[in-house]
């Protein structure tokens, strides 16, 4: 005579796995808010708001390949560009500084300009890719 063996499961009760999954989600849900990334806090402009700008309110840099500044055509320091900046904003009450980027130029170099116009406190910035040979911006 056969016997017949009754197959063993190994796990039967589905909702311990059901609670578990439940925990899993709430913690997720409560680990989400600490996982914020604030970026660059910068102010915006309000809506509706007119400002004006004359030619002479606006300096403009270059971030090359190499990451290096130009500004009105010749090489520049970090802290030259800060000197400039800061004596600019002293000075002009609606002044805004453009950056234009090389795509091949670093990132951190990028980011460290960025930086040190918020540090400097420029209510007007603004930064654009440089336009590459037969490519438009």
């Amino acid at each position: 005579m056969k016997i017949r063996r009754k197959k063993k499961r190994l796990f039967d009760n589905n909702s311990a796995l059901s609670d578990l999954a439940f925990l899993l989600i709430i913690y997720f849900i409560v680990i989400a808010g600490f996982n914020i990334n604030k970026g660059f806090l910068m102010d915006l402009p309000v809506k509706d708001s007119v400002r004006t700008l004359h030619k002479d309110d606006i300096l403009r840099f270059e971030l090359t390949d190499g990451g290096t500044l130009t500004f009105n055509g010749s090489f520049v320091t970090r802290n030259e560009t800060e000197e400039k900046i800061a004596s600019a904003a002293r000075t002009r009450e609606n002044l805004a500084v453009l950056l234009t980027v090389s795509p091949k130029a670093p990132w951190w170099s990028v980011v460290s300009f960025v930086e040190l116009a918020k540090r400097l406190k420029i209510k007007s910035f603004s930064f654009k890719k440089m336009a590459q040979a037969g490519i438009g911006t």
